[in-house]
C-alpha cells in the first residue's frame, strides 16, 4: 500500500459502505425498530442475541461481550486486518478508487506486511495460473482422477478444479512476472522460503480446488496427491494458516451453499472437496466441508448464524423445525463413529438440531453418486438420523441385550452419554427411549444417568424455555424487542434494559437520573437534528451528572454543538469518536445502537425521509415522534437540572445568616421555579 489513505476517500467509503449489507454475510439479523438490527454476535458464542446494528449510524455493539464500533472496525475484527487493510477491503468491495498520501509513513507500511489486498490479488492469479493448466498434457492425471469421478470439464470449471505443474517454481515465476514480491507468496501461503534467500511453490503435482469465503473471494487451496514420487507424505494438503485463511474457520464450498444454507435453514457437511462436488451437482446445494481438519465450535459458530431459525418466536430452540439442522454424513465404520462421538461434543443449541447420514454400504456422496446416481445423494440426506439418537443406537447395538449383562452394560455405556445432554427437558425423552431400546426399566436408567449427570457436573439448559426477548410482529416476522413503544409501560421496559445491559458505567445516580441523562445522549449522538436548538442551548456540563455522559457532552462541543443538514449519521458519530477519543468509546458505541422509545415508521415513509435528508446534504429529516422525543427527553433533563439547582439555593440560603443575601438567593430561586414550571406548561400545550 503505498501511503496513507487521503481522509477524504476514507469519508467516501464510510459513506458507501452499508452496514447491514458487510454484516448480514456473515450474521443472521432480524429487524428490531427503526434503523436497528440484531442478531448472535460474531465474535463471542451465544444463544440469545445481544449483538445491535443501527444502518443509521452505521455503527454496531454487543451487549454481550463489550465490543462494538464502526464498519471498519467490524471488518478489522471480522477479518483480523488492520485499519487501512479494512479501508481498501470496503473500497475493493463499493468499487473506489482510493488515494495516498505519498510521503506518510512509507516505513510503517512496509513493517506491515503483506496487505489483505495483495494475498487476495495473489491468491486470485494463483487460481487462474491452475485452472489453465489443468487441460495441458502434464495434468492428464489430474483430468483422469476427476473424470473417474464422472465431472465434467463444465463441472470442474463451476467448481474451479485445476492442475499444480510437478516443476519447483512454475508457480512463483509465473506470479513475480505479474508483480508479486517473494514476500507476498510467502505471507499467501503460495511458496517456501528456500536455503539461497529464494522461493519455490508449495503446490505441486496435485489436482487443485480453490477455497473461498463467503463473498467469493479466495482465500487458499487444497491439492490432492497425484504422483507416488510426491515428497509431501499428505494424500490431501491444504494452504497454512495466513492472514487470510485460517482452516479452523473456513468451509469449502460455503460461497456456492451460503444462500441455500439462509433458504433452508439446513447445511449439508461432507468429509472432501469431491463430496462437495457430487453432491451439489445431485441438486443438494447446501453442502459443505472442512478442510483438513475436524470438524469444531467454530465451524459450528458459522454454520449457526447462517441457519439461525427465530420462527418459533417465544422460544430460544432453533431446530429442528422441519427440515433444519445440520447433517453429517459420516461413514458408519469405527472412524465415522468417532466423528459423529466429536460433534456429539458441540454444545446443546447445535446438538438439538444436528443429524447424521449413512449411505448404503458405507460410500461417501461421491461414490454413491458414481454407483447408483444423483437420486441416492438426495434420498441419503432426506433418510437422515438425529445424531443423538443415532449414537445411542450404535452404542447400544455393541451388545447382547437378550442377557441381563448385555442390558446391564448397554444401560451403564448409554447413561453417560445422555447425561451429557445439557437441555434438561430432552433428558427424560431420550432416557425412555434408550430403557425401552436395551430392555431395562425406566427408573433403573434415569438414576443411572443422573447420577452420571452429577459426576460429569453438566450444567442444566432448557432450549424450550421461554425467550422474552422475541416478539410476535403478528405478521409471522420474528420483531425484536416489541419496537412500537406506545404505551407508557413498554417505554418504561425499554428504559429499564437500556440502564440494565450497560457496561460503562456502574450506576451510583438515581435510576431516573441515569435514564435521563442516557436517553439525552441517544438523542445527541443518533438524531441530533430532532432537538431543538434552543433547548440545547439551555445544557451545560453541570446538567450532566454521570462522568462519562458529562465526557461525551463535551464531545459534542469539541465537535462543534450539534452538526447541520449537511452531515450524515454516520459522519456525525465519527466526528463524535475523534473528538471523545477512546475513553468513551465503548459508551458511544453503545448510545449509537440503543433503541428509542420511538413508534417505527413504515419503511416507505422512513426511506422517503432518508432521502429527503440525502438531498438536502445528508442528514435525515427528523419526524414528528423524532421531534416530540427529543423535546420530551431534553425538557424531562432540564428540569432535573432546575430541580437539583433549586435545591443547592435552598440548602445555601439555610445556612447564610445574612438578610441581602438570603433575599437575593430567594429571588434565584424563585426565578428558577418560574422557570420550571413556564417549562412544563410549554410541554402541556
Amino acid at each position: 500500500m503505498p501511503g496513507r489513505i487521503v481522509k477524504e476517500d476514507i469519508e467516501k467509503v464510510r459513506e458507501a459502505a452499508d452496514l447491514y449489507d458487510v454484516v448480514s454475510a456473515s450474521v443472521t439479523l432480524q429487524h428490531a425498530g427503526s434503523n436497528a438490527w440484531k442478531g448472535l454476535c460474531p465474535f463471542h458464542d451465544e444463544k440469545t442475541p445481544s449483538f445491535n446494528v443501527n444502518v443509521a449510524t452505521n455503527h454496531w455493539k454487543c451487549f454481550g461481550c463489550g465490543l462494538g464500533g464502526d464498519v471498519f472496525e467490524f471488518v478489522q475484527r471480522s477479518e483480523g486486518i488492520e485499519f487501512p487493510e479494512a479501508v481498501q477491503y470496503l473500497a475493493d468491495r463499493y468499487r473506489i478508487e482510493l488515494h495516498y498520501d505519498q510521503s506518510a509513513h512509507m516505513a510503517d507500511q512496509t513493517r506491515r506486511g503483506t496487505t489483505r489486498s495483495r494475498l487476495l490479488e495473489a491468491n486470485a492469479a494463483a487460481q487462474k495460473f491452475f485452472m489453465s493448466q489443468l487441460m495441458t498434457k502434464e495434468a492428464l492425471p489430474a483430468r483422469q482422477l476427476l473424470g473417474g469421478r464422472t465431472f465434467t470439464q463444465a463441472d470442474c470449471e463451476r467448481f474451479g478444479c485445476g492442475y499444480a505443474p510437478r516443476g519447483w517454481d512454475e508457480l512463483t515465476r509465473h506470479l513475480a512476472s505479474k508483480g508479486f514480491t517473494n514476500q507476498e507468496m510467502i505471507d499467501a501461503g503460495l511458496a517456501r522460503a528456500n536455503q539461497r534467500g529464494g522461493v519455490y511453490d508449495y503446490f505441486r503435482g496435485r489436482a487443485t480446488w480453490p477455497i473461498r469465503d463467503t463473498t467469493g473471494q479466495v482465500i487458499g487451496f487444497g491439492a490432492r496427491k497425484l504422483y507416488d514420487d510426491d515428497t509431501n507424505p499428505g494424500k490431501y494438503i491444504n494452504t497454512a494458516d495466513t492472514a487470510l485463511y485460517h482452516k479452523n474457520r473456513v468451509l469449502y464450498g460455503i460461497d456456492l451453499a451460503k444462500t441455500s444454507i439462509a433458504q433452508k435453514r439446513q447445511v449439508v457437511v461432507v468429509e472432501g472437496y469431491t463430496d462437495v462436488m457430487a453432491c451439489h451437482l445431485a441438486g443438494v446445494t447446501n453442502a459443505v466441508a472442512t478442510c483438513g481438519t475436524a470438524f469444531g465450535e467454530e465451524h459450528a459458530k458459522i454454520i449457526r448464524r447462517l441457519i439461525s431459525d427465530n420462527s418459533l418466536n417465544n422460544y430460544k430452540f432453533v431446530g429442528p423445525t422441519q427440515g433444519s439442522g445440520v447433517v453429517f454424513t459420516f461413514d458408519g465404520d469405527a472412524a465415522g463413529q468417532k466423528a459423529a462421538l466429536r460433534a456429539f461434543q458441540l454444545d446443546t443449541a447445535f446438538l438439538t438440531q444436528t443429524f447424521v447420514a449413512i449411505a448404503r454400504e458405507n460410500l461417501d456422496p461421491c461414490d454413491l453418486r458414481i454407483q447408483y446416481g444423483d437420486e441416492a445423494v438426495r434420498e441419503l440426506i432426506a433418510g437422515k438420523q438425529h445424531l443423538v439418537e443415532w449414537i445411542v443406537r450404535t452404542s447400544i447395538a455393541r451388545f447382547d441385550t437378550q442377557y441381563v449383562a448385555g442390558r446391564v452394560g448397554a444401560m451403564k455405556a448409554v447413561a453417560p452419554i445422555i447425561a451429557q445432554i445439557r437441555d434438561i427437558s430432552l433428558l427424560e425423552g431420550y432416557a425412555q427411549d434408550a430403557a425401552r431400546e436395551i430392555g431395562v426399566d425406566i427408573r433403573e436408567m434415569r438414576e443411572e444417568v443422573y447420577h452420571a449427570r452429577r459426576s460429569a457436573g453438566v450444567r442444566n439448559e432448557d432450549a424450550f424455555a421461554p425467550n422474552r426477548q422475541y416478539a410476535s410482529s403478528g405478521s409471522g416476522s420474528s420483531v425484536l424487542n416489541a419496537p412500537d413503544f406506545t404505551g407508557p409501560l413498554d417505554r418504561v421496559s425499554l428504559e429499564r434494559f437500556n440502564a440494565e445491559r450497560v457496561n460503562y458505567y456502574e450506576m451510583h445516580a438515581d435510576d431516573s437520573v441515569f435514564t435521563a441523562e442516557q436517553q439525552m445522549l441517544c438523542v445527541l449522538v443518533q438524531i441530533p437534528w430532532a432537538l431543538d436548538a434552543a433547548a440545547f442551548a439551555q445544557m451545560t456540563e453541570a446538567t450532566f451528572t454521570i462522568p462519562v455522559f458529562r465526557d461525551l457532552y463535551r464531545a459534542v462541543l469539541v465537535a462543534g454543538g450539534l452538526p447541520d443538514a449537511g452531515t450524515s449519521p454516520a459522519q456525525w458519530v465519527d466526528r463524535l469518536a475523534q473528538a471523545g477519543g477512546p475513553l468513551v468509546a465503548p459508551a458511544l458505541d453503545a448510545l449509537a445502537v440503543m433503541q428509542l422509545p420511538i413508534p417505527v415508521e413504515d419503511d416507505s415513509v422512513s426511506s422517503a425521509r432518508a432521502s429527503q435528508g440525502a438531498a438536502m446534504g445528508g442528514a435525515p429529516v427528523p419526524s414528528a415522534a423524532q421531534r416530540e422525543f427529543a423535546a420530551q427527553v431534553a425538557s424531562r433533563l432540564l428540569d432535573g437540572d432546575m430541580m437539583r439547582g433549586i435545591a443547592a439555593l435552598r440548602v445555601q440560603m439555610n445556612k447564610t445568616t445574612d438578610g441581602t443575601q438570603k433575599l437575593a438567593l430567594l429571588q434565584q430561586i424563585t426565578a428558577l421555579e418560574k422557570r420550571r414550571a413556564d417549562a412544563g406548561a410549554g410541554q402541556m400545550r
